[in-house]
């Protein structure tokens, strides 16, 4: 008789960095820089070859994206208008990474949460839109300093990654490969923004979040029960990063920008929202799952607007505050971490028996739905 195994998400983590970045912050230091540019390049403004920078301001960013603040590893050089960009010291390949460090911290708060030792572990997998570096994996890293002994791997597909990550746990344990599974998302994203771009210097956010999927067999009394799980990808150049070691060396000044993120982001929010939608309808229907009675749907934490429309397609009204949470406001966009920072600040008040949609969307373009039900 042939063994049934079970995924579920047993319990999350969830690392916050200490310093944070007010939109009042961030627009003072952007428009210092836009004033010593203009100042600098006056000669070519005045002459035509070179266009002013303009001002920001908080009303724009906010009505933008619905961001206030942000977490960053590093605060101060980016607020210097001659420097703008975090900067990290360099470790030794003797020392832990910082990635590696502060996704620990939350995959550490996880297997607390879930009563779990490492040795019950069997995978990690680091699900993630910028990884520090091509090799050793990241993940590897983690497992190692986390103690645990089985097999990891690295994974990014974007903003995606860690509902791609969930799926692909929820495959090994139906399989039977693993019976536990760290799925770590630590986002860095700071990184790869261009804090000199007034359109999309407000967005990101850094932060580290864990899950832990495990077979129903040895998960806590409390765990969410993963109903069904559904990727779908479609390419798209919208949101692009070309930064990657064939490139890596391109001068300044000359196609550096995309070297960063740059996105067309009306035509991401035109694109993705009835695909997101529909995606999550079809697959409700499969799961024989009504979505006008999803207690909670954690959203991608990328824009408020794109939010509230798909919300408001899948349950059929305007969602609340309590039906569809946000932590954009607070946290900005953590990429593949922001869905997962939702429902782990904000699912603990569920029943048992209530139904929820973690969802993802973002570059490539990827989207991951992952249904769940609370049990316990």
């Amino acid at each position: 008789m042939q063994t049934t195994y079970h995924p579920v998400i047993s319990a999350t983590g969830l690392f916050t960095p200490e310093h944070s970045i007010s939109n009042e912050e961030l627009v003072a230091s952007y428009n210092a820089y836009a004033d010593l540019y203009n100042s600098r390049h006056s000669a070519e403004i005045e002459a035509g070859d070179a266009l002013p920078l303009q001002h920001s301001s908080v009303e724009f960013i906010e009505k933008a994206s619905g961001i206030k603040a942000r977490h960053v590893m590093s605060k101060a050089p980016v607020l210097d208008p001659e420097i703008m960009e975090p900067r990290l010291d360099q470790r030794s390949n003797d020392e832990l990474s910082l990635m590696a460090e502060i996704g620990v911290k939350a995959a550490r708060q996880a297997l607390e949460r879930a009563g779990r030792d490492v040795a019950d572990v069997d995978a990690v997998l680091c699900a993630a839109s910028n990884m520090e570096r091509a090799y050793p994996a990241m993940a590897i890293e983690i497992q190692q300093a986390l103690g645990i002994d089985g097999f990891a791997f690295d994974m990014n597909v974007a903003c995606s990654s860690a509902t791609f990550g969930i799926q692909t746990a929820a495959d090994y344990i139906r399989a039977g490969n693993a019976k536990s599974v760290l799925v770590v998302s630590p986002e860095i994203t700071s990184g790869h923004l261009n804090w000199r771009d007034r359109d999309s210097h407000f967005i990101f956010g850094d932060v580290a979040t864990a899950v832990l999927v495990e077979d129903a067999s040895i998960a806590p009394a409390v765990h969410w029960d993963i109903i069904g799980t559904k990727l779908k990808t479609v390419f798209s150049n919208n949101i692009r990063n070309n930064f990657g070691f064939l490139n890596r060396a391109t001068p300044a000044g000359i196609g550096a920008d995309d070297k960063l993120f740059v996105q067309e982001g009306r035509k991401v929010f035109k694109e993705v929202v009835p695909m997101v939608a529909t995606m999550i309808l079809e697959e409700a229907e499969r799961l024989d799952v009504d979505p006008a009675g999803l207690r909670r749907m954690w959203l991608h934490q990328a824009n408020t607007g794109m939010n509230r429309l798909i919300a408001h397609r899948v349950l059929g009204h305007e969602a609340s505050d309590d039906e569809s949470p946000t932590v954009l406001d607070t946290y900005g966009n953590t990429s593949s971490a922001g869905s997962i920072i939702a429902f782990h600040l904000h699912s603990d008040d569920l029943k048992a028996g209530d139904t929820g949609l973690i969802c993802s969307f973002g570059a490539g373009y990827s989207a991951g739905t992952v249904f769940v039900q609370k049990v316990g």
